[in-house]
Protein backbone atom coordinates (compact mmCIF):
# COMPACT_ATOMS: atom_id res chain seq x y z
CA UNK A 1 0.00 0.00 0.00
CA UNK A 2 1.32 3.52 -1.40
CA UNK A 3 1.26 6.66 0.96
CA UNK A 4 -1.40 8.94 -0.76
CA UNK A 5 0.04 11.96 0.80
CA UNK A 6 2.83 14.27 -0.68
CA UNK A 7 6.18 13.89 1.54
CA UNK A 8 5.05 17.73 2.22
CA UNK A 9 1.87 16.67 3.20
CA UNK A 10 2.92 13.84 5.48
CA UNK A 11 5.76 15.27 6.77
CA UNK A 12 3.24 18.53 8.38
CA UNK A 13 0.83 15.31 9.66
CA UNK A 14 3.48 13.80 11.55
CA UNK A 15 4.51 17.56 13.09
CA UNK A 16 1.13 17.93 14.51
CA UNK A 17 1.13 15.19 17.06
CA UNK A 18 2.52 16.65 20.15
CA UNK A 19 4.75 15.36 22.62
CA UNK A 20 3.63 17.25 26.26
CA UNK A 21 0.40 18.16 27.08
CA UNK A 22 -1.94 15.39 25.02
CA UNK A 23 -5.29 14.64 25.99
CA UNK A 24 -4.36 11.69 28.03
CA UNK A 25 -2.03 13.47 29.76
CA UNK A 26 -4.40 16.39 30.76
CA UNK A 27 -6.97 13.46 32.12
CA UNK A 28 -4.76 11.90 34.45
CA UNK A 29 -3.48 15.19 35.62
CA UNK A 30 -6.93 16.11 36.26
CA UNK A 31 -7.62 12.86 38.02
CA UNK A 32 -4.95 13.31 39.67
CA UNK A 33 -5.92 16.74 40.94
CA UNK A 34 -9.35 16.15 41.74
CA UNK A 35 -8.36 13.33 44.01
CA UNK A 36 -5.98 16.14 45.75
CA UNK A 37 -2.45 14.79 44.59
CA UNK A 38 -0.08 17.79 44.37
CA UNK A 39 2.27 17.07 41.23
CA UNK A 40 4.97 18.73 39.30
CA UNK A 41 4.86 18.72 35.47
CA UNK A 42 6.95 20.40 32.59
CA UNK A 43 9.76 21.37 35.84
CA UNK A 44 13.05 21.68 35.87
CA UNK A 45 12.94 18.37 38.46
CA UNK A 46 10.91 16.76 35.57
CA UNK A 47 13.65 17.51 32.70
CA UNK A 48 16.98 16.20 34.67
CA UNK A 49 15.03 13.10 35.54
CA UNK A 50 15.89 9.77 32.83
CA UNK A 51 12.95 9.82 30.63
CA UNK A 52 11.52 13.51 31.37
CA UNK A 53 8.57 12.17 33.43
CA UNK A 54 5.10 13.48 32.65
CA UNK A 55 4.20 14.01 36.07
CA UNK A 56 6.21 14.08 39.34
CA UNK A 57 4.78 13.50 42.83
CA UNK A 58 7.78 14.65 45.08
CA UNK A 59 6.05 13.80 48.17
CA UNK A 60 5.59 10.29 47.29
CA UNK A 61 8.82 9.88 45.51
CA UNK A 62 6.88 8.61 42.47
CA UNK A 63 6.77 9.58 38.52
CA UNK A 64 4.03 9.05 35.81
CA UNK A 65 4.64 8.35 32.49
CA UNK A 66 1.54 8.32 30.47
CA UNK A 67 1.82 6.41 27.50
CA UNK A 68 0.47 6.23 24.08
CA UNK A 69 -0.16 2.51 22.96
CA UNK A 70 0.73 3.43 19.28
CA UNK A 71 4.14 4.68 20.50
CA UNK A 72 5.25 2.67 23.05
CA UNK A 73 3.69 -0.54 21.85
CA UNK A 74 1.34 -2.02 24.99
CA UNK A 75 0.89 -5.71 24.80
CA UNK A 76 -2.21 -7.20 23.72
CA UNK A 77 -3.98 -3.78 23.34
CA UNK A 78 -5.88 -3.04 19.63
CA UNK A 79 -3.86 0.14 19.73
CA UNK A 80 -0.78 -1.36 19.39
CA UNK A 81 -0.53 -1.80 15.09
CA UNK A 82 2.11 -1.18 12.72
CA UNK A 83 1.78 1.22 9.70
CA UNK A 84 1.43 -1.24 6.57
CA UNK A 85 4.18 0.84 4.34
CA UNK A 86 7.99 1.16 6.20
CA UNK A 87 7.40 -1.43 8.63
CA UNK A 88 11.13 -2.24 9.50
CA UNK A 89 11.70 1.60 10.05
CA UNK A 90 8.48 1.67 12.40
CA UNK A 91 9.79 -1.18 13.70
CA UNK A 92 12.73 0.26 14.58
CA UNK A 93 11.14 3.03 15.59
CA UNK A 94 9.05 1.26 18.43
CA UNK A 95 11.79 -0.89 19.31
CA UNK A 96 14.16 2.26 20.56
CA UNK A 97 10.93 3.47 22.12
CA UNK A 98 10.63 0.29 24.08
CA UNK A 99 14.23 0.29 25.47
CA UNK A 100 14.15 3.52 26.08
CA UNK A 101 10.85 3.27 27.97
CA UNK A 102 12.77 0.20 30.44
CA UNK A 103 16.21 2.04 30.59
CA UNK A 104 14.72 5.30 32.03
CA UNK A 105 12.39 3.21 34.38
CA UNK A 106 15.45 1.21 35.35
CA UNK A 107 17.43 4.75 36.46
CA UNK A 108 14.66 5.65 37.98
CA UNK A 109 14.38 2.97 39.87
CA UNK A 110 18.21 3.08 41.25
CA UNK A 111 17.75 7.01 41.70
CA UNK A 112 15.00 5.64 44.33
CA UNK A 113 11.99 6.57 42.60
CA UNK A 114 8.73 4.59 42.00
CA UNK A 115 7.72 4.55 38.51
CA UNK A 116 4.07 4.29 37.40
CA UNK A 117 3.13 3.73 33.61
CA UNK A 118 -0.33 4.89 32.62
CA UNK A 119 -1.29 3.28 29.42
CA UNK A 120 -3.71 5.86 26.83
CA UNK A 121 -6.04 2.48 26.65
CA UNK A 122 -6.73 2.66 30.37
CA UNK A 123 -8.29 6.03 29.98
CA UNK A 124 -11.21 4.60 29.11
CA UNK A 125 -12.06 3.36 33.00
CA UNK A 126 -10.47 6.74 35.09
CA UNK A 127 -12.30 5.75 38.24
CA UNK A 128 -9.73 2.54 37.56
CA UNK A 129 -6.97 4.06 37.17
CA UNK A 130 -6.88 6.56 39.90
CA UNK A 131 -7.60 3.27 42.06
CA UNK A 132 -4.45 2.13 40.83
CA UNK A 133 -2.39 4.81 40.98
CA UNK A 134 -3.68 5.44 44.69
CA UNK A 135 -2.83 2.00 46.06
CA UNK A 136 0.70 2.27 44.49
CA UNK A 137 1.35 5.50 46.46
CA UNK A 138 -0.11 4.29 49.84
CA UNK A 139 2.60 1.91 49.33
CA UNK A 140 4.63 4.52 49.88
Amino acid sequence: MTDHLTPEKRSWNMAQIKGKNTKPELLVRSLLHRAGYRFTVNGPKNKKLPGKPDIVLPKYNTVIFVHGCFWHRHEGCKGTTTPKTRTEWWQAKFNRNVSNDRKHTQELRKLGWKVIVVWECQLKNPRKVISTIDNRLSRH
